[in-house]
């Protein structure tokens, strides 16, 4: 096996800087080099050493070589990196971030090799719309993940809520059923946007809306004020902070007291509860967000990782061979199976059905959504409209009236 982990940054990608790391293609002999960053805790060592093996025997003449980087500061160093010469073959980003990195005019257009060979027509919605770009698909699907209901099965039982709610109207009763048996019924922070997000796709509402390339805030359509009716009737069910969202206080630490009946989140709270209250496992339950018709779960924002290659590649070729397996049925089931992620196509969603929790996202994940596909939409969630919105309205306020502010703060913020 020829690749591992790179201890050598690539920050500073110089010829010399390469030719330190060894990463000088074809020096002194034939190989092509595949130059891959891939984000920190996406994958595990042991799946990066498998596929990396795996493939190099496959593939005469090639080795990969990838560097693991960190989210934090990732958006500069990647456009340094795809306006520049001498970087990577192949990055992971963020499903969001795809918009922000096709406005440089810099990424390579994989349109067709994606329709023709990747199977674009069974992508989840949540991972392919955001890679799309005025109809040129710039990111490929990864891996998603997305928030699922996680609850607990004892305080389920005592209540005699005997299986998992399939629709909102089954939810409310089996959370009001949930009060008064003792526990709280729900844990829901009042400014929990990406939650609310799914409710305003599920009537048929957005957060933004494209108008010939012009983005304007959709926060005060009836459909969108329609999905926050529900999300303040379903946060009085609980106690959960009107003026704060998920993090403050953690949910998962709250939710670990054992008290607190159900908790919207991704999986990986689960670790945190757990760490919390050791005497849960075993314990937990989950099923996806219920949507108003049974058998139709509640759309979700989609989380999760595209791959894109620059157009200052060194070989595209090469990279677009390594994103055909990366997003190819094989190893996106072994990746969904080793960490606990959504494949990228709604059609293998069965590779999961032994892990409940994942299967519950990837039931969910079907119906996912992303946010806004404006270069402009971090701009938004950086100094959040819709978050003050929410308390304005979950505080008694008049929402049509915050509705119409926050739409407006939104479209300004898309419009810099």
């Amino acid at each position: 096996m020829k690749n591992r982990f790179l201890a050598c940054p690539l920050a500073a990608a110089t010829a010399l800087a390469l030719a330190g790391c060894g990463l000088l293609p074809g020096a002194g002999s034939q190989t092509r080099t595949v130059d891959i960053w891939l984000m920190r805790d996406s994958v595990s060592e042991d799946f990066l050493n498998r596929f990396t093996e795996a493939y190099e025997d496959e593939h005469d003449g090639v080795e990969l070589n990838v560097t693991i980087q960190d989210w934090t500061g990732i958006g500069k160093k990647v456009t340094e990196a795809i306006e520049g010469t001498g970087g990577p073959d192949l990055i992971e980003v963020g499903n969001t971030q795809v918009a922000q990195y096709a406005d440089t005019g810099r990424l390579f257009d994989l349109t067709l090799e994606s329709v023709r060979d990747l199977g674009s027509e069974d992508w989840l919605p949540g991972l392919a719309e955001p890679g799309s770009i005025s109809g040129s698909q710039y990111g490929i699907p990864w891996y998603a993940a997305n928030r699922i209901v996680i609850y607990n099965k004892d305080l389920f039982a005592e209540a005699g809520v005997d299986e998992p709610p399939a629709t909102r109207a089954q939810w409310l009763s089996a959370t009001e059923k949930l009060n008064r048996q003792g526990s709280q019924g729900i844990y829901l922070a009042g400014q929990d946007w990406y939650t609310l997000a799914g409710f305003i796709w599920d009537e048929g509402g957005e957060l933004a809306v494209d108008k010939g390339g012009q983005w304007t805030g959709a926060l005060d359509s009836p459909q969108a004020l329609r999905g926050m009716e529900f999300y303040k009737e379903l946060q009085s069910l609980g106690s959960g902070p009107k003026d704060a969202d998920e993090q403050n206080p953690p949910q998962a630490e709250v939710f670990a007291r054992g008290d607190v009946a159900q908790i919207i989140a991704v999986p990986s709270a689960v670790s945190a509860i757990l760490k919390a209250n050791p005497g849960l496992k075993g314990k937990l339950g989950y099923f996806p967000i219920p949507g108003k018709k049974a058998g139709t779960p509640c759309a979700v924002f989609t989380g999760g990782s595209d791959l894109i290659i620059p157009e200052n590649a060194s070989d595209r070729g090469a990279a677009l061979d390594v994103v055909k397996a990366l997003a190819g049925e094989k190893w996106q089931t072994e990746l969904a199976r080793a960490m606990g992620y959504v494949p990228n196509k709604k059609s293998l969603a069965a590779v999961v059905s032994g892990q409940e929790a994942t299967a519950a996202m990837a039931a969910g994940a079907a119906n996912g959504r992303a946010t806004p596909n404006s270069p402009q939409w971090a701009s938004v969630e950086g100094d959040n409209p819709i978050k003050p919105f929410m308390t304005t309205v979950l505080e008694g306020g008049n929402a049509e009236k915050a509705a119409r502010a926050a739409s407006e703060a939104i479209t300004k913020a898309l419009d810099e």
